[in-house]
């Protein structure tokens, strides 16, 4: 998503300033082409020799500099640009964007440029409450700039409030749906399931299954980042969540079924890549069996079948999608549950190939739809989810 765009990174005399370091450098790292503009005022907080050793670029802070090449950069700059952030934005920045005013290299660019603009206010938390700021915010709002929420915590003025710089992860969320090029998911709703379910034993145990949850978050992260409306329910994991998405948490099979079939009709796709666990506990009683170390024997009832009910409940022109978790006969097995749960495609791997199925970061699956198998190579699970989404978009 990074690799060859070009970011504008305004940095403005805010305590936080150094921390626009930090993402200069991720951002390089992952292949952008960095050119960082300074107010006066952030000079005073970061030295811009800071920026141009991670950027290798020539840190801009004066309007009418003469040292370098021939070309207007104001304008160059805000010509070429893919997106422009202002990380972190001061309050008298942000007046001045809002209200017109370019009198520096910042404002003066900012102004020129027609790609994505994102503001992240950081300041003192009375200065970010005051109603003029507030307004300008609304302002830029209205003006077509995204603006980052700040933080809330302890500042370093000592105050206790909003008006904290966000985590550089959350920065680099709004650059990567900013530079998100690919827009073929717009204006549809997709219902992704993700993780294992937990079925409680007794109040120490419970069953479920070897589930990271990692495939259908990487789909949920791929679909909102081509324009779609996500909804992700997603069981017990260990992950982050996904920015600009609505996440559902869930533990039980029962909770899972519940929560897909009650949501299943307001969605255009429906892709089910939870691993719920098969069965659930049905009696606890007293084990006879002497060898065992614990004291409990468990029957197990076999739990709803998800994609079969919603296969059997789809609404016309709605496309749902399926996995399968194969050891043997992948694609014969795979592709009977198609046709039995009416699925329009499932993808299964099988669990035996190096690389593909749980807790890791890459998966080699085959997608099969009613007409096709295609076989697709090892690959990160969000190429993967591309590679998914690709399809499901020809069928839309």
């Amino acid at each position: 998503m990074f690799k060859g765009k070009t970011v504008v990174l305004g940095v403005t005399g805010s305590i936080a300033a150094y921390k626009a370091a930090g993402i200069a450098s991720t951002l390089v790292k992952n292949g952008c082409d960095v050119n960082v503009i300074m107010t006066k005022n952030a000079v005073n907080f970061i030295n811009p020799i800071t920026f141009e050793e991670l950027t290798k670029n020539k840190c801009l802070t004066d309007t009418f500099d003469r040292n370098f090449e021939y070309n207007i950069a104001h304008i160059s700059l805000a010509v070429k640009a893919d997106v422009f952030i202002v990380a972190p934005a001061s309050a008298n920045v942000i007046g001045k964007i809002a209200n017109g005013i370019a009198d520096d290299m910042l404002t003066t660019t900012i102004m020129a440029a027609k790609c994505p603009k994102i503001i992240s206010p950081a300041m003192n938390t009375n200065m970010y409450e005051n109603p003029i700021v507030q307004d300008n915010i609304r302002k830029l709002k209205s003006f077509g700039y995204t603006v980052i929420p700040p933080a809330e915590g302890r500042l370093a003025c000592g105050a206790i409030g909003k008006g904290k710089f966000p985590d550089e992860n959350i920065i680099l969320d709004y650059l990567e749906a900013a530079l998100a090029d690919k827009q073929d998911l717009k204006g549809k709703k997709l219902l992704v399931t993700a993780g294992p379910t937990q079925e409680s034993i007794d109040p120490v145990r419970y069953i479920t299954n070897h589930s990271s949850g990692k495939m259908g978050f990487a789909i949920a992260k791929a679909a909102m980042l081509r324009g779609a409306d996500v909804t992700l329910v997603s069981g017990p994991v260990n992950i982050a969540p996904v920015s600009f998405i609505k996440t559902v948490h869930v533990v039980t099979a029962r909770d899972m079924f519940e929560t897909v079939t009650s949501l299943a009709k307001e969605n255009d796709v429906i892709i089910k890549s939870a691993a719920v666990a098969d069965f659930t506990p049905a009696k606890v009683s007293d084990n006879k069996i002497k060898k065992s170390s614990c004291n409990t024997s468990i029957e197990l009832e076999k739990t709803l079948d998800i994609l079969k009910h919603i296969g059997e409940n789809k609404r016309k022109n709605q496309i749902i999608c399926g996995f399968s978790m194969e050891t043997e006969n992948m694609i014969e097995n795979s592709r009977q549950k198609l046709v039995n749960k009416n699925l329009d495609m499932i993808v299964c791997n099988n669990l035996k190939e190096t690389g593909a199925g749980f807790k890791t970061d890459t998966n080699k699956v085959t997608i099969i739809t009613k007409k096709s198998t295609e076989p697709l190579e090892l690959m990160s699970k969000s190429e993967v989810a591309d590679k998914i989404l690709d399809r499901i978009v020809k069928m839309i």
